[in-house]
């Protein structure tokens, strides 16, 4: 790569252009702008192939360095070895190491003893979900503790988190950047009425289908009576999980389930249209589900906990159990004025702390100060954004 411009590469994905959310979008967007901002930028990118001929190739896509990185496992396998390959292939580049995620941290201190400058994006407390067995808890514990004191700066997309990670590194080496997010003014209303749905007259979940997201009781709560509304899960499910099957058993005939939806514009139809926006979510920092739903004027309903507080903030409605989340949706269902209000919240907050263009700058800052090895002070300027956490 040319030297004579800051570097950047981006580990911890699938790759770009983003076709899953989340970090893949996040990576799509910081890449594209600090190339036009006159960095160079790498992403590496997983090829899933059936035998491996060139490990490793380049392409350029809108002026970012795809560096394709082919494996021919499956499943947790494949997600190891890609990031294996990334690490070696990494430590051998100029530039700053962005790693997106801590799941296999147990690598980084093969950049750090190749003098590579790490910067981690540590998510959410991934060793804390129900879903996992003691031993995948165990080993994502352990690449808690390896990323934290593996990388030169950590970044927290949540207070919680940074409070989190200040248990195992000082809180000075932690920086507080959350996800952004664009407005969405308009969408069609074509998928919406593809699915036999009405605009503003569903209610929306977008998650995967897992007890930490809550979607039982978002289900059952929606079915305890007849709501003149229907209830969009959108999600994959599978009938050989035991959670699935009670998820469907517990629906009325008003809860539709169009399994997992990836076209991003039907999502973003099916969201800017919904008369309100539930989201379960009860592990992790500022999910960007939920920040696209701000982001959408979305009417939200979330669980009541730390994360969700400070994200939605004062104008969304929380629920504990659910009996106060089907309370919630009979109040949002026959309040007009009360959607409105908390429509207008939503946008309001969206504005307030998740701008793109101001996470960006925040990375970007965070980037150059590790190349110049200067302490950041990204933390502090965030924090003079947010409201308290109380």
């Amino acid at each position: 790569m040319d030297t004579s411009r800051p570097t950047l590469l981006i580990l911890g994905t699938r790759g770009v252009p983003a076709a899953h959310g989340g970090f893949e979008t996040f990576a799509e967007h910081l890449a594209l702008f600090l190339v036009e901002r006159g960095w160079r930028v790498g992403v590496y990118c997983q090829e899933e192939v059936d035998t491996v001929g060139a490990r490793i190739e380049s392409e350029n896509w809108r002026g970012v360095e795809r560096i394709k990185v082919r494996v021919a496992s499956r499943g947790a396998r494949a997600t190891l070895e890609f990031d294996w390959h990334c690490v070696r292939d990494a430590a051998k580049r100029e530039g700053v190491c962005l790693v997106l995620g801590y799941n296999s941290a147990i690598l980084l201190p093969w950049l750090r003893a190749h003098g590579r400058k790490v910067l981690t994006n540590m998510d959410g407390i991934e060793w804390k979900r129900p879903k996992w067995s003691p031993p995948v808890r165990a080993w994502f514990w352990l690449n808690e503790w390896v990323a934290a004191w593996s990388s030169h700066r950590l970044i927290a997309d949540h207070p919680a988190i940074a409070d989190h990670l200040a248990t195992r590194r000082p809180r000075s080496a932690t920086a507080i950047i959350p996800y952004g997010g664009a407005p969405v003014e308009t969408a069609p209303d074509a998928p919406v009425r593809a699915l036999g749905l009405e605009p503003g007259r569903y209610f929306i979940s977008i998650a995967r289908m897992e007890p930490d997201n809550n979607i039982l009781t978002l289900v059952k709560g929606f079915s305890r009576r007849r709501r003149g509304m229907k209830l969009v899960a959108l999600g994959a499910l599978d009938e050989a999980n035991p959670y699935h099957r009670e998820i469907r058993a517990a629906a009325s005939d008003e809860v539709l389930f169009p399994g997992g939806i990836y076209d991003q514009n039907v999502v973003k139809a099916l969201r800017f249209h919904a008369r309100a926006y539930m989201h379960g979510h009860t592990v992790g920092g500022t999910n960007p589900s939920l920040v696209e739903a701000l982001w959408a004027g979305n009417a939200v309903i979330a669980h009541d906990n730390v994360y969700n507080r400070w994200t939605a903030a004062a104008g969304a409605r929380y629920f504990g159990d659910e009996a106060s989340c089907a309370t919630l949706i009979e109040q949002m269902g026959e309040d007009d004025a009360l959607v409105a209000a908390c429509r207008g919240a939503s946008r309001q907050r969206a504005r307030e702390a998740f701008i793109w263009r101001n996470v960006l700058l925040a990375y970007e800052r965070e980037c150059l100060a590790l190349l110049a090895g200067k302490p950041s002070r990204v933390d502090t300027e965030w924090a003079v954004q947010q409201p308290s956490l109380r």
